[in-house]
């Protein structure tokens, strides 16, 4: 489909508008970044832990007492942490696009329409003007110094010029001039759109907290399967009829689930996200909290990210000495132009005591020059150096020079004086070159400490931009990165293989003209040697990168698309909003660790004295309430608060295996010293199977405060008072007996009591032994 020479100039008919519509030739996209609403209750309701508590909850309502029942609040709560948390981050994002939806001007029917981006059609000529952003592709019919930025393309951080027959991408944005082209492609076949579906698939965070609780649920199911049937044949031995099994087993079951970790773990990452949120920090996955805190290289992308979008002044150097070199610069700034370069001169050279000029070329992209007549003897203009000193071949130590500063990353204009008039089509013979005027990017005011803080914390920073290396060393250098080394160019020569990319990048640190899919390779090869690779970027060009990443942070001021892959999105494009999170993700990941050897030693001693009563055919000790009790005295509230406490212990790989290499031994020696005391209680004349059901109580409840005591050192004030408060509770649930009667406890007599101490304090000394052979 091809539009006409009339089209040119009268635009498509509101017929053929419709015709390209009925065809498909709109710019519609079907966005599907984001999960609906059905998903997201989909995938935070059907869990394996859910799933697993709630066949639980079914069983004890039907046949067991509604007080054993309690467990199924942890079911519920820990599906709305999850369901609530990622409704509100769709909602936030949804409403960040709707502030930001795109228009365009068309030429339909002889005329010019302001009509939303999704309604533009194949053959529409669209209008461009300063600060348009462009919604499709498409071909330039019609250019007057139309100046481009496609930063958020490709990375080049200079604007491309666009004459007529040059191609134009959705995603720039005009920043200088106007013009016209013709639309060639819409909808999901825009180059930024087919960039953005390759990430488009949604995929949850990695997240080793996550994995490693997983595996252990997967562990505990296994373990529920076998232990099940073993545990109901042995109740219904015990008690004769399913009414008094179904609670004792369900109680044995219930007690193998970690329950509360996953909750726990749930309600550490909401009040996270709720703390960087006040930073504007949006966190679009829970899991996503403990990724930087994980990572061991972070790259980063350099315009838009490292840098902001505009230039800034830099400074004057003088080549000649003239005393209205200041004032000839307040003349040009004060000339509106639109470019970068004009408003930073303005900036720095305010126009309040400006020279009038007399006659003004303005500047063009296609001459690369302008020029001011002050007076009749004298124009001044102010150019690319290599155009305005073409006819002057006396003056190469000017050129030379602004070659050097190009070189330091510098953008570089001269001021140069001729004894010319100037017109718009002639340059003036024989500019003097009077002096180098040289601008920079504005790297952001917080990229150096926030740079030299992943330093400290033996992180490593990688740069990875589109833009010319020479340019990026010199952003690197200004935001304070130590280890630039070489500068390596992505053009030819660059690895492709993944083994040797991988070995590669870590080797270099300053990556300049890279592609979206070499991004995308690189963060690939990192990993694939064992890395934990954080990015962060702002452009349709890091989209790739930042799917692949553990961890994508997305700028706030970045592109549509890179907002909507990113797990974390930078409201307000606050570099120093990393180290934050950085904070949060250390204090989760090893409070989580803490709790789980806490949640895990639990799991462990209830299938240890599962198996034991299926082994000795014997009762099992507790009923669901006794567990829930312990839970809340040792487990539960304690837990709370140490998964929320402040921690700033690094983050340190290998969680599974040590949650198991401290919970397997403590929870066997538990369970060992409980079914003891139970036994032994049990035998004695005096004692009833409530005396000998409180003396495993008793057990497990000491090893419940062993455990919190050696896992909460240092013991500070605040942790001591809470470890008393919870003794404290425990001694108040055994004396009371309004207290007693409903938990079924009692009070032992001197010889349990004295007997089951013993056995606690016989066990401990043998498990402390233990724990200091296998440390680490």
């Amino acid at each position: 489909m091809s539009g006409s020479k009339d089209t040119l100039f009268l635009g498509l008919t509101s017929e053929e508008v419709e015709a390209r519509k009925q065809k498909g030739c709109a710019n519609t996209i079907a966005e599907t970044s984001h999960r609906t609403y059905g998903e997201i209750l989909y995938a935070n309701i059907f869990t394996l832990f859910n799933g697993t508590l709630a066949t639980l909850l079914v069983v004890i309502l039907l046949f067991g007492s509604i007080t054993d029942a309690l467990f199924g609040i942890v079911l519920v709560l820990n599906a709305l942490i999850g369901i609530v948390q990622e409704i509100r981050a769709k909602w936030t994002l949804d409403a960040l696009a709707l502030l930001n939806v795109p228009t365009a001007r068309a030429l339909r029917d002889g005329q010019i329409h302001e009509i939303p981006a999704a309604e533009t059609v194949v053959d529409d000529t669209l209008e461009l003007s300063l600060g348009d952003q462009v919604a499709v592709d498409g071909t330039i019919v019609a250019s007057d110094g139309l100046e481009i930025d496609e930063s958020l393309l490709s990375g080049e951080s200079l604007p491309i010029t666009k004459n007529a027959g040059d191609a134009v991408y959705s995603g720039s944005f005009v920043v200088a001039g106007s013009g016209r082209f013709t639309v060639t492609r819409v909808g999901a076949e825009t180059y930024a759109q087919k960039v953005a579906a390759e990430a488009r698939k949604f995929t949850l965070t990695r997240s080793e907290l996550m994995a490693g609780i997983d595996a252990f649920l997967r562990y505990v199911v296994c373990a529920l399967i076998i232990a099940a049937p073993l545990l109901f044949l042995t109740q219904m031995h015990s008690y004769g009829s399913a009414t008094g099994a179904v609670p004792g087993t369900v109680a044995g079951l219930v007690g193998m689930v970690p329950q509360g970790l996953v909750l726990l773990m749930s309600i550490a990452f909401a009040i996270s996200v709720i703390v960087l949120g006040r930073r504007k920090a949006l966190v679009q996955e829970l899991p996503a909290i403990e990724g930087l805190a994980r990572a061991d290289i972070v790259c980063f992308d350099k315009t838009g990210t490292l840098t902001k979008s505009e230039v800034s002044f830099h400074s004057v150097e003088r080549l000649e000495q003239d005393d209205y070199i200041e004032e000839v610069l307040r003349a040009f700034g004060a000339v509106p132009s639109g470019s970068s370069t004009s408003a930073a001169l303005s900036a720095a050279f305010p126009a309040d005591k400006g020279t009038d000029a007399r006659t003004t070329v303005p500047f063009s992209s296609e001459r690369k020059w302008s020029a001011l007549q002050i007076d009749e003897s004298t124009t001044w203009l102010l150019g690319a150096p290599e155009v305005l000193l073409q006819r002057s071949p006396n003056q190469k130590g000017a050129l030379l020079q602004a070659a050097a500063r190009t070189e330091s990353g510098h953008r570089v204009l001269l001021l140069g004086r001729s004894a010319e008039a100037a017109a718009p089509h002639r340059l003036p013979n024989d500019v003097r070159a009077i002096a180098l005027v040289l601008f920079e990017e504005q790297v952001r005011a917080d990229a150096r400490a926030t740079v030299a803080f992943f330093g400290r914390q033996g992180v490593a920073c990688k740069v990875i931009s589109g833009d010319n290396p020479t340019t990026v060393a010199a952003v690197c250098a200004r935001a304070g990165l130590t280890d630039i080394g070489e500068v390596v160019d992505g053009g030819a020569g660059f690895p492709t293989q993944i083994d040797e990319l991988g070995e590669f990048m870590e080797r270099h640190s300053v990556f300049g003209r890279i592609k979206p899919q070499q991004k995308r390779d690189m963060v690939k090869a990192l990993q694939a040697r064992g890395h934990v690779v954080a990015m962060v970027g702002d452009g349709v060009n890091d989209v790739l990168a930042l799917k692949e990443a553990v961890l994508g942070v997305a700028m706030g001021n970045g592109a549509p698309a890179t907002k909507a892959v990113a797990q974390i999105v930078l409201l307000d494009s606050a570099f120093s909003t990393l180290p934050a999170i950085m904070a949060e993700g250390r204090k989760v990941a090893a409070n989580i660790e803490r709790v789980a050897n806490i949640f895990l030693t639990k799991t462990v001693y209830i299938a240890f004295l599962t198996v034991s009563v299926a082994i000795l055919a014997s009762p099992f000790p507790f009923l669901p309430r006794h567990l829930t009790l312990i839970d809340a005295l040792t487990i539960g509230i304690p837990s709370f608060f140490l998964a929320l406490a402040p921690n700033a212990q690094r983050y340190r790989p290998g969680f599974v295996k040590r949650v198991l290499r401290f919970a397997v031994p403590v929870g066997f020696a538990a369970a060992a010293a409980a079914v003891t005391a139970y036994a032994l209680a049990g035998a004695q004349d005096s004692a009833n199977a409530v005396q000998a059901t409180t003396a495993a109580f008793l057990t497990i409840l000491a090893f419940g405060f062993w455990v919190l005591i050696r896992l909460s050192r240092p013991l500070v004030l605040w942790r001591g008072a809470l470890l008393g408060i919870m003794a404290i509770l425990s001694a108040v649930v055994l004396a009371v007996p309004l207290a007693r009667s409903f938990f079924a406890l009692a009070v032992p007599n001197v010889a349990i009591l004295a007997q089951t101490l013993g056995i606690v304090a016989t066990t401990m000394v043998l498990l402390a032994i233990l724990l200091a052979a296998i440390a680490d």
